[in-house]
């Protein structure tokens, strides 16, 4: 019954300064929005930025590497004597490219337990022939099914349709700044020369574009079968092996334990991507440092309100303690009052973030860069509104607690004759 009569005390107090009140529940409120706002756009663009580079890269990509001798003939001739011997313009050696024995490769990465899917790759250099013009550039011999179900090769596909690449012989998608270079269309043929003198006829079936225009100038992708055609390799030429495991955290060691196993050039994603990284772990903070500053200032103003709301009330105090209320009880009441305003203004600022956030998500971002996103990045993460909510109880409990034991161990009497 006390507790009940508690509850109807701060109901009744909350209403005889209803303007007050709801001052300090609009501060709630526009604070809760707005954090609950910035996080969920910040952590979206981080989303689309990393997308840009994470959903294209191999967490282990496995290559050969031009590399020079370690062991070079004058090395070994004059081991043993105490001179020392030096070589300069020391050349590359002469040897191929390709993974070898790499269908082995690929059938014993796929039984690994880590491994969540692998994706053969050449990497071809060409000439697109246009007249008499060569334009330098890149085929990227690819598994179309593979490459789409581990790095959605589809989504930056803007013309065509991707499996046209497997079902369509000698045919080639284009990036798009190429295609406006080549001035091509799709449906037609181009040429293609190989650094080697091979040319062959490519029918263009669409065109990609990934973000980055200057990949996009000089990249296409090709099948597997179309491009140990045109470099007259091999049904098991394959220079790359693109590796997606399950558990992105474990690349770099898994990097080190294939490179030594299969005797290959190795890299994760986090060494080749490591500048990037950066740029996202900064952002994500400099998001929480921001949300958190302004939840914040908004605690004090809510402090400051509330303060001025208990010094008010001071005779009412009085009267509570003379009629036999102690401390304790009056201090329930004050912070009764400030967990009040605290979950209905955190509640409906939870309200507002979301609702701020699907307005900022419907607002069009059209861009040539950006080809596959539509409207601002928004991140719905459930955690930015638990965090939210439970930090909006808990400054406005401080923010009455302190106002309210100040306010409960004064001496009614004095109150009173004051009065």
């Amino acid at each position: 019954m006390k507790n009940k009569l508690i509850f109807q005390i701060a109901i009744s107090l909350l209403l005889a300064r209803w303007k007050q009140t709801l001052v300090a529940a609009i501060g709630v409120t526009f604070s809760i929005t707005m954090f609950v706002t910035l996080l969920s756009f910040m952590t979206g663009l981080n989303d689309l930025l990393d997308g840009l580079i994470l959903n294209r890269t191999a967490h282990v990509r496995l290559f050969k590497e031009l590399s020079i001798s370690k062991n070079q003939p004058a090395d070994v001739y004059y081991k043993n004597t105490k001179g020392h011997n030096f070589i300069r313009s020391v050349k590359p050696k002469n040897e191929r490219l390709d993974i070898s024995n790499s269908g082995a490769i690929i059938s014993t990465l796929q039984k690994d337990a880590r491994v969540l899917g692998v994706a053969p790759k050449i990497t071809a250099q060409v000439f697109y022939n246009v007249g008499s013009i060569d334009l330098t550039g890149v085929i990227n011999g690819i598994e179309p099914l593979e490459e789409n179900r581990l790095f959605k090769f589809n989504d930056y596909v803007t013309a065509g349709n991707f499996l046209d690449l497997k079902n369509i012989p000698n045919s080639v998608i284009l990036g798009k700044g190429l295609a406006e270079k080549m001035m091509v269309t799709i449906g037609d043929v181009v040429q293609v020369t190989t650094s080697k003198g091979e040319r062959l006829s490519l029918k263009v079936v669409g065109f990609f574009q990934s973000g980055l225009q200057d990949i996009d100038k000089v990249q296409s992708y090709a099948s597997i079968k179309t491009t140990q055609k045109l470099l007259g390799a091999s049904a098991n030429y394959i220079t790359d092996i693109q590796i997606k495991l399950k558990d992105i955290l474990g690349a770099p060691a898994a990097a080190k334990e294939f490179e030594s196993f299969y005797e290959v050039d190795a890299i994760d994603i986090q060494t080749a991507n490591s500048q990037f990284e950066t740029g996202s772990s900064v952002r994500s903070l400099i998001s929480y440092a921001v949300g958190i500053t302004l939840l914040i200032v908004a605690g004090f103003g809510i402090y400051n309100i509330l303060n001025m709301m208990i010094y008010e009330k001071m005779d009412s105090i009085a009267i509570l303690k003379a009629v036999g209320f102690s401390g304790g009880d009056v201090n329930k009441i004050f912070i009764s009052i400030a967990l009040s305003i605290g979950f209905f203004g955190g509640a409906m600022g939870l309200l507002g973030g979301l609702g701020l956030s699907s307005l900022i998500d419907q607002i069009p971002f059209n861009t040539d860069s950006l080809p596959t996103v539509k409207t601002y990045p928004i991140n719905y993460n459930p955690n930015f509104y638990i965090i939210g909510g439970i930090f909006s109880i808990i400054t406005t409990y401080f923010a009455g607690y302190f106002p309210a034991r100040k306010a409960s161990s004064i001496d009614p009497v004095i109150i009173i004759r004051g009065k």
